[in-house]
């Protein structure tokens, strides 16, 4: 047996301080899971069920690329996030092991196709136009556990071009870190490699070419996007 054609690489995501790479399998999000971010949003920031969309393996972004202003798109926005990368498969996780099943976490920027996104969200249809795209899942170097432990607390925020932007502490999560874990395994087993992109704090907004786009995560550094030319 041989592939009708070749398989395209392996997305793969840095490891910080180190020339070792992480497989990447899948990349779940949780939608507002910042009480500020959702009341922007125009929605309820009350303790409801999270829920969660995806983004592909290959729209992964490293540290420092530029990424081309996406097609299709009059307003698109940047997202802080505090990533966390699953190194230990397991399904019903309890939230008392859920921490067990992180290899590490890394410092992320959901773009996102904000109006593409909203207009798909009036009409009750999938945000994967606005939300799925090509180079849309921007991912730091992973910094593993056995060094910086489970960062619960600490600023997370985003500037553009020098000026902040979003300003907030990872200790706001509506859903923390075990829960969203645990309430995602219970849906869909874990695997290592799979990344959870945790939510956006209040203060997202648009992009335009030439910005440069910096996030920063207390104890996880900072990791820099600049905004290219539409291909």
């Amino acid at each position: 047996m041989s592939y009708v054609f070749q398989p395209l690489p392996v997305p793969t995501v840095a490891i910080a301080d180190s020339e070792d790479l992480m497989p990447v399998r899948r990349i779940f999000c949780v939608g507002r899971n910042y009480a500020a971010h959702a009341r922007e949003m125009g929605k309820d920031p009350d303790r409801e069920p999270p829920f969660f969309f995806s983004k592909p393996a290959d729209a992964v972004v490293l540290d420092g690329e530029t990424v081309a202003y996406p097609p299709e798109t009059q307003n698109f926005h940047f997202e802080a996030e505090l990533v966390v990368a699953i190194g230990k498969a397991g399904r019903n996780i309890s939230e008392d092991d859920a921490l067990s099943h992180v290899w590490g976490y890394a410092i992320g920027n959901d773009l996102t196709r904000r109006d593409l996104q909203l207009a798909a969200r009036d009409k009750g249809r999938p945000w994967d136009f606005g939300k799925a795209f090509d180079r849309s899942a921007v991912i730091g170097p992973v910094h593993p556990v056995s060094k910086i432990g489970h960062p619960d607390s600490g600023a997370i925020g985003l500037s553009v071009n020098g000026e902040v932007k979003q300003d907030a502490d990872l200790n706001e999560l509506i859903w923390s870190v075990p829960e969203i874990i645990s309430i995602l395994s219970h849906s869909i087993g874990l695997q290592p490699g799979d990344l959870i992109m945790t939510g956006t704090p209040a203060g997202v907004g648009p992009l335009q070419v030439g910005d440069q786009c910096t996030v920063s995560i207390a104890g996880l550094g900072e990791i820099a996007t600049t905004i290219g030319p539409s291909e």
